[in-house]
């Protein structure tokens, strides 16, 4: 197949790209910059010039292709970043599916939309869980637009990720440490038993590809390979990378401690990928979250 890939140099995306090329697929990445077309062509790929604001790009990209992947989302940058920006990335991230997906309608071209884990309480959450309530604390509406489309005649399907991981980035956990560094302290809340999901980013690249060959509309996968690594574990890992004190602090001190991160340092996101395992034929074999924390480099040039 030839795949549109957004995101296709970000953190997922680039290890997305080689892995559909070397399973015998045409990739073709979009990239915003020169130096992210370079990498592109460099691993073989073709280049879609644009971003997810340039919706004649996003056009363009799924109408010439067989299969979209979309992995692009405005992240945060710093830990200081104004959480209202959340809401304006998600708005960017809802037209641009909507536009891939309008371009998709009425054929059988596979579009796999990313989303994250949620919460089930008392228990892991499954892919049967309906996604994280759309909200005006949490406006992330991926999911929902995915199902619309899917009303619509789109071969939608969602990867919900949880913390993606290598020694580089972790999702989520990136911004802890850099908050850990500059407030002299890696911090949990309570007694830090609450858990994040996680899977190495070799392993997730490998999902997408099954997911692109054997997934079907509206499925929901989980990209899990530990089910939950609890706060105070993953504290204590940075903690012990940058030499800092590990503390825990109150629910009610965690906004100001962690800035926009406090939405989610409470949050126990244990989740199961039992499902996506058996039907996809997945066995992730990475290293685990710990691992790779204890081997990243803390050190800043």
């Amino acid at each position: 197949m030839r795949v549109f890939v957004t995101g296709s140099t970000g953190f997922i995306g680039s290890r997305i790209v080689p892995e559909l090329i070397s399973a015998g697929h045409q990739v073709l990445g979009l990239a915003r910059s020169d130096a992210g077309a370079q990498s592109l062509v460099a691993a073989g790929a073709q280049v879609q010039h644009g971003d997810l604001e340039d919706l004649e790009s996003l056009r363009n990209g799924a109408a010439a292709s067989d299969a979209v992947i979309h992995t692009a989302f405005r992240h945060f940058q710093h830990f200081r970043d104004d959480w209202t920006r959340f809401a304006e990335n998600c708005e960017v991230d809802k037209r641009a599916i909507e536009v891939i997906g309008a371009v998709l309608q009425g054929s059988s071209r596979r579009f796999i939309v990313t989303s994250g884990v949620g919460e089930a309480q008392g228990r892991a959450a499954t892919e049967d869980d309906p996604p994280i309530p759309t909200s005006a604390r949490y406006p992330r509406a991926s999911e929902a637009t995915a199902a619309a489309l899917l009303e619509r005649g789109v071969h939608a399907s969602v990867m919900r990720l949880p913390q993606v991981h290598d020694t580089v980035k972790q999702g989520l956990i990136t911004p802890l440490v850099a908050i850990a560094r500059t407030k002299g302290v890696s911090a949990y809340v309570g007694e830090g038993l609450n858990r994040w999901p996680a899977a190495h980013v070799t392993d997730v690249a490998r999902l997408y590809r099954l997911a692109l060959e054997k997934g079907q509309p509206g499925a929901r996968y989980h990209a899990v390979a530990e089910d939950g690594v609890p706060l105070k574990d993953i504290a204590a890992a940075i903690g012990h990378g940058l030499s800092v004190p590990v503390i825990s602090i109150s629910l009610e001190q965690a906004q100001e401690h962690f800035g926009f991160l406090g939405f989610f340092a409470g949050w126990d996101a244990q989740t199961s990928s039992t499902q996506t395992r058996a039907t996809l034929g997945w066995n992730p074999s990475g290293p685990d979250l710990l691992t790779d924390l204890r081997n990243m480099r803390y050190a800043q040039d």
